[in-house]
């Protein structure tokens, strides 16, 4: 059954006929059944985003206060190309919604457009926000349809970041000239809308108070030719100022990298590294330029900021040791999570994804390793917490494997984190295994569900997810380089995971493969040729295979300095492609790509496979058509869990 559940009472519809039997490849592949939700600014309605077939969406409407609400159709996408990305309430009657898709330029290159739809919370009145075109031919492509940066509590408009594309014309002077990032105030019901910061070919972010007034803008440094550099540089106003003054300039992770603005304390929130981890500090934007650390952690990096409310407040900072935690700057919000944290102490993860625009009425989702997350409505004047809706309603039934955190020696005595997990039942030793690195490289795993290695772990293997040398999160002597100039340590790491299996009498020696996506389908593929006899079966889904056709897919793009500069140069690039290691393999391997991947191109794959079969190899590619690198696709899903599965059970 498919569960809404409302305050007082509970709501059922039927779920898919082939999920009520159950079977692990579709219910571990369904997308979430919750793929957004959001609170109107009076706190009296939800909506719901819920997936429907393979790729589309419907967002729901329920009222919160009405006995017996049945959900109403709001509007619907079917995936093919668009699909939704989150929804939110713009007025306590309109909402806008953010559209996605993977297209083919006519050159050959796939890209991602986007665009941001209004439509009424009865379906009606569906219009695209978009900027007003001149009377000329545009010189370029607008693939970026805007973002709300600001929700503007209180006021009918919201801010929107939007791009725009200069127009050549013959005989009239009502060509648009704007070039670049520039922000407008947009009436979403009307779409009238109202220039708040000029178009500027170099400006990349811009960043408000939350009260509608832009107060920090971000601009790119570029080279000859127009290519990016990776350098940014930020300039703040003053209250009531509207000139620009010098704010911070940022490379890689050096220098003060703002996030947002307090208006109360007139304040930036952002974080700079102190003694090579990423720590929360703030600046005054009161022309002072007074620094204060606020936060920062002995041994990992702050990776950001919670933030409350419509106009995102800044309440905490974000850090990860073992399990994800906040360290609260708001006192209030402090003893709030502490009283909800007690109340939900079975879903040790918790945070706030939307409130009303009192901050009366507040969206919490809680979850943990073995819940995939439920959402809860806490009502903070009469303190009710009542349960919503199930993140994951196909699994409600299915016993999960508790994911334990553990820390295993790399070859140099290197204590490396990870995340192991163990089929529920089983005596945990001479296991089929899988060592499943994450993608990035400049990323990590954290303790929560999975639903890989869930999926895996339901059919009898023991995964490991290694947090190897090259993640992000620790600070920069674990960053090193990058997980490809420094891949030898990095795949070293990935390696010694699953010698840590065998040593420990989890893994049967016999049954030890590696899975990956992206990064971690690349760190599958390399450690086997570096290991040659450790894995038996290797799963690679969207893998990089050759660094020098890495660099080269960026060729024409005005980031390709950039990504040549993470790839580098050198010795590396021969050694650490798999595809050009192939004579090396002994291990099976099978790899799964869809043909419109913009992340990682489809060519790197295809190498791969044309490689292995040129060396007698037994490989196979599985082509998912029309989907990019994240397959947002139950079917696809599905179909990869269920092949894959039955590939690492051959003997």
């Amino acid at each position: 059954m498919r569960n809404w559940l409302i305050p007082g009472c509970l709501i059922a519809a039927a779920m898919p006929a082939a999920a009520q039997t159950f079977d692990a490849a579709r219910a571990f592949g369904m997308r979430e059944w919750v793929e957004s939700m959001s609170i109107s600014p009076d706190g009296t309605k939800l909506l719901f985003v819920e997936p429907v077939g393979p790729r589309g969406s419907i967002v729901y409407v329920v009222p919160l206060d009405t006995p017996n609400a049945v959900p109403a159709r709001a509007g619907s996408v079917n995936g093919d190309p668009d699909r939704l990305e989150g929804c939110r309430w713009a007025t306590n009657s309109r909402i806008l919604c953010t559209m996605i898709a993977a297209m083919r330029l006519p050159e050959g290159d796939v890209v991602y457009a986007s665009r941001i739809v209004g439509f009424n919370d009865d379906g009606s009145k569906v219009a695209v926000l978009k900027h007003d075109k001149g009377a000329g031919e545009r010189l370029g492509y607008t693939l970026f349809g805007g973002s709300v940066i600001d929700w503007n509590p209180g006021a009918d408009r919201v801010l929107m970041m939007r791009e725009y594309v200069p127009e050549v014309s013959t005989g009239t002077r009502l060509a648009q000239s704007r070039e670049g990032i520039g922000v407008d105030a947009v009436d979403p019901v009307t779409l009238k809308r109202e220039v708040v910061e000029a178009a500027n070919r170099f400006a990349v972010e811009y960043i408000t108070d939350g009260r509608g007034t832009v107060r920090i803008r971000g601009m790119q440094d570029e080279q000859l030719g127009g290519y990016t550099t990776g350098k940014r540089r930020y300039y703040y106003r003053r209250k009531g100022d509207r000139s620009w003054e010098p704010l911070s300039t940022v490379a890689d992770r050096d220098g003060f990298d703002p996030y947002g603005v307090d208006p109360t304390l007139d304040v930036a929130y952002g974080l700079k590294r102190v003694n090579g981890r990423l720590a929360a500090h703030t600046v005054a934007l009161d022309g002072t330029g007074t620094e204060k650390l606020v936060f920062a952690h002995d041994s990992v990096d702050v990776t950001g900021f919670a933030r409350i409310g419509r106009n995102g407040r800044i309440i905490g900072a974000r850090y990860t040791t073992d399990i994800g935690a906040v360290h609260y700057f708001d006192p209030a919000v402090a003893a709030m999570t502490r009283t909800l944290g007690r109340a939900l102490a079975k879903y040790p993860l918790l945070h706030v994804v939307d409130s009303s625009e009192d901050e009366n009425r507040m969206l919490i989702w809680a979850g943990s390793d073995i819940d995939p997350g439920r959402y809860f409505l806490y009502d903070r004047k009469t303190k009710s917490l009542n349960e919503l809706m199930l993140s994951r309603p196909h699994l409600e039934k299915t016993t999960l494997a508790p994911v334990t955190h553990i820390l295993y020696p790399a070859a140099d005595g290197t204590m490396v984190p990870a995340y192991l997990t163990l089929p529920p039942g089983s005596t945990g030793k001479g296991l089929p295994a899988i060592v499943l690195p994450h993608g990035g490289p400049s990323a990590r795993d954290t303790w929560g569900f999975d639903w890989l290695s869930q999926f895996y772990a339901n059919q009898g293997f023991a995964v490991i997810r290694p947090n190897f040398r090259g993640s992000s999160g620790y600070g920069d002597a674990w960053l090193r380089t990058n997980g490809f100039q420094s891949w030898k340590v990095a795949i070293g790491d990935v390696s010694d995971a699953g010698r840590w299996l065998i040593k420990q009498g989890i893994a049967d020696p016999n049954k030890l493969a590696i899975v990956g996506w992206s990064y971690g389908g690349y760190a599958a593929l390399q450690a086997a040729t570096v290991d040659t006899a450790l894995f038996k079966r290797v799963v690679a889904i969207a893998p990089v295979t050759d660094l020098e056709r890495l660099k080269s897919d960026a060729d024409g793009w005005s980031y390709k300095y950039e990504v040549e500069r993470f790839v580098g140069s050198g010795p590396h690039v021969e050694e650490g492609s798999p595809a050009r290691r192939a004579a090396s393999f002994s291990a099976p391997v099978l790899m799964f790509h869809g043909d419109m991947d913009r992340n990682v191109k489809i060519g790197h794959a295809q190498l791969m496979q044309s490689r292995l079969e040129s060396a007698g190899k037994k490989s196979e590619l599985v082509v998912f058509k029309g989907l990019d690198h994240y397959l947002e696709d139950s079917n696809a899903r599905m179909q990869m869990l269920q092949k894959s599965a039955e590939f690492l059970k051959t003997p």
